[in-house]
């Protein structure tokens, strides 16, 4: 269970981190603790499992890849595991998951597939169908990004 502590780190930590010698400084020392307890409870919850991982969100369009596609699959439900180890091994797929199918709508796996043109989105997608074996995709193209954030949790 999360106390207020933790609730505020975490809040805390969902921000960008300062461009400073001592981001973890600047943090502890805004909730109130020294850097060594924040950073002795970050590892715990990466221990527990509260956090998988920290990292730097690349704003992917302002570095080039400014084509970008949602690519839909048909993949059969015993063929999900073994789909989504070939895919996620492919840096220009970001998100890679599995959703639950409709009559209306029969497709069950997303990628997001980022390319500096839609050329090259498409070529991947291709070579994906290829390695494996999938032949029902639709892939759609993002035309205007209105808003890219993380999850905000605990007011942060």
């Amino acid at each position: 269970m999360l106390d207020e502590l933790d609730k505020k780190i975490i809040a805390a930590m969902q921000k960008e981190l300062a461009l400073v010698s001592q981001p973890y400084r600047e943090i502890a020392d805004a909730v109130g603790i020294s850097q060594d307890e924040l950073l002795s409870r970050l590892e715990k919850y990466w221990h527990s499992g509260q956090i998988r991982r920290m990292g730097a969100v690349l704003r992917h369009r302002k570095v080039g890849y400014t084509a970008n596609a949602l690519c839909v699959w048909q993949v059969p439900e015993i063929q999900i595991r073994r789909v989504a180890a070939q895919v996620i091994s492919y840096p220009l797929v970001s998100h890679c998951y599995a959703r639950v199918a409709h009559t209306e709508w029969p497709y069950n796996f997303y990628t997001m597939i980022h390319g500096h043109t839609r050329d090259e989105c498409r070529a991947l997608a291709d070579k994906i169908a290829l390695e494996t074996g999938l032949e029902d995709y639709v892939m759609l193209y993002s035309t205007r990004e209105w808003k890219k954030t993380s999850m905000r949790y605990f007011g942060g």
